[in-house]
C-alpha cells in the first residue's frame, strides 16, 4: 500500500479540520499530517481513512477518531525522547504518531493478531517501538518510570500499578467511565502519593479488558 498525493492532500484537509475543532499543538498536527492513517486500516475503509471518525479494525477493536488521537496526544505534552507507555496498541496508529514526535514508545496489546500486525505496519513505515503482548493493567514496570502513559480503552479506575510507573511530573491520559461514555482524564503525578486529576471532554472507547487473546 502506497502513500500517494491524494492521501497526502486528504491528510492536510484533516489537519485543518482538527485545527477548527480546537487542536492547537503544532507538533501533534505535524505528526498527523505525516503518518499515513490509511495504512493502518482495512482496505475496505480506505475511502474513509481521512474522515474524522473511528473505524473498525480486526479483533472487534477500532482505530480511534483522529480528533481523539489528537486530544490524547496533546494532553501528554510529548517531548523528544520521552518514554511513553501505551496501553492498547490496536492498529498501531497512535504508537506511530508518538514515534513520529520523537518519543520512545512502549506499547502493550492483549490481542495477539493486533500485536503482530502493528509491529509489521510500524516497521514498514520506518518507526520503531517496543511491543509487548500482554495484559495492560500491569504495565511494564521493568522499563519505567515513564514520562507519559496513554490508555486507549475505557476503564473505570486507573490501576495502581500504572500510577506507580508514572514519573513524578509525568502525565497519564485515560478515558475514565463506564462502557457507554467516558471522560477524558489527565492525571498529573505531583508527588510520591499525590495525583491531580482534570477532565477534558466526553469520548467513547472500547472497554479495557483483562487477560490476553490468542486469535491467530
Amino acid at each position: 500500500m502506497i502513500d500517494d498525493f491524494e492521501a497526502k492532500g486528504k491528510r492536510k484537509k484533516l489537519v485543518e479540520e482538527l485545527r477548527q475543532k480546537g487542536i492547537t499543538d503544532e507538533e501533534v498536527l505535524r505528526a498527523i499530517n505525516i503518518v499515513p492513517r490509511h495504512i493502518f486500516m482495512d482496505p475496505a475503509f480506505l475511502i474513509h481513512a481521512y474522515v474524522d471518525k473511528a473505524f473498525p479494525i480486526s479483533s472487534g477493536q477500532t482505530i480511534s477518531q483522529p480528533y481523539t488521537v489528537a486530544v490524547q496526544t496533546s494532553l501528554l505534552q510529548v517531548k523528544m525522547r520521552d518514554k511513553i507507555l501505551e496501553i492498547g496498541t490496536g492498529s498501531g496508529y497512535q504508537a506511530a504518531i508518538l514515534a513520529e514526535m520523537g518519543a520512545r514508545v512502549f506499547t502493550i496489546e492483549r490481542f495477539r493478531e493486533l500485536y503482530l500486525r502493528a509491529q509489521q505496519t510500524l516497521s514498514s513505515l520506518g518507526y520503531s517501538a517496543d511491543f509487548f503482548y500482554g495484559d495492560g493493567h500491569a504495565g511494564q514496570p521493568k522499563y519505567g518510570p515513564f514520562d507519559g502513559i496513554i490508555i486507549t480503552a475505557a476503564i473505570k479506575e486507573v490501576p495502581d500499578a500504572l500510577l506507580k510507573q508514572l514519573k513524578i511530573g509525568g502525565r497519564l491520559v485515560v478515558p475514565l467511565g463506564d462502557n457507554s461514555t467516558q471522560v477524558m482524564t489527565l492525571v498529573l503525578r505531583e508527588g510520591e502519593e499525590n495525583f491531580k486529576y482534570s477532565s477534558h471532554g466526553y469520548f467513547v472507547f472500547v472497554p479495557m479488558l483483562k487477560g490476553t487473546v490468542n486469535d491467530n
